[in-house]
């Protein structure tokens, strides 16, 4: 089944964007995801993804990662060296991306999905299309989570 999704490259901007629009993520997974929900008629699901082959910081636990990460980008510190738990990791070893889809397989149009992430956001999607999340998943569990989730999203909107 295709589903319409869009698809964003992880900045500070974005991070801030997330904090400032979606606040806090209502889940944040042990290996590196984030999730929140946005939406009244048709909700609306954002997934922060992790690097392939993800590793957290030591120190802290999933739960402290988003609010560590928000509060290092406020502090004005550089996304090269942001200072979580014991270790100074970049933002880029953190999450490759967001994406954000349609929640509980509701129908949407991906030009309508990119008009509403956009307008909640303020930064329109890099990519947004039509995407096979079963075919996403086989390909990250087949290699235990070593490949990125943002690019098996991009490889398939791209083409």
């Amino acid at each position: 089944m295709l589903i319409a999704t869009a698809l964003w490259w992880v900045t500070p901007e974005l991070v801030t964007a997330l904090d400032g629009q979606l606040g806090a993520p209502v889940d944040s997974y042990v290996n590196g995801s984030q999730t929140w929900f946005s939406g009244e008629e048709q909700t609306l699901e954002w997934r922060l993804h992790p690097v392939g082959a993800f590793r957290m910081p030591e120190g802290i636990s999933h739960y402290e990662l988003w609010e560590r990460v928000v509060d290092e980008i406020a502090a004005g510190r550089s996304v090269e060296a942001l200072e979580l738990g014991g270790e100074t990791r970049a933002l880029g070893t953190l999450w490759d991306g967001l994406e954000c889809f349609p929640a509980y397989g509701d129908d949407l149009e991906p030009a309508t999905l990119s008009g509403r992430a956009t307008a909640l956001l303020g930064i329109a999607p890099g990519l947004c299309g039509l995407v096979d999340h079963d075919k996403v998943a086989d390909a990250w569990e087949a290699t235990k989570g070593a490949v990125s989730i943002v690019r098996l999203l991009g490889d398939q909107l791209q083409t």
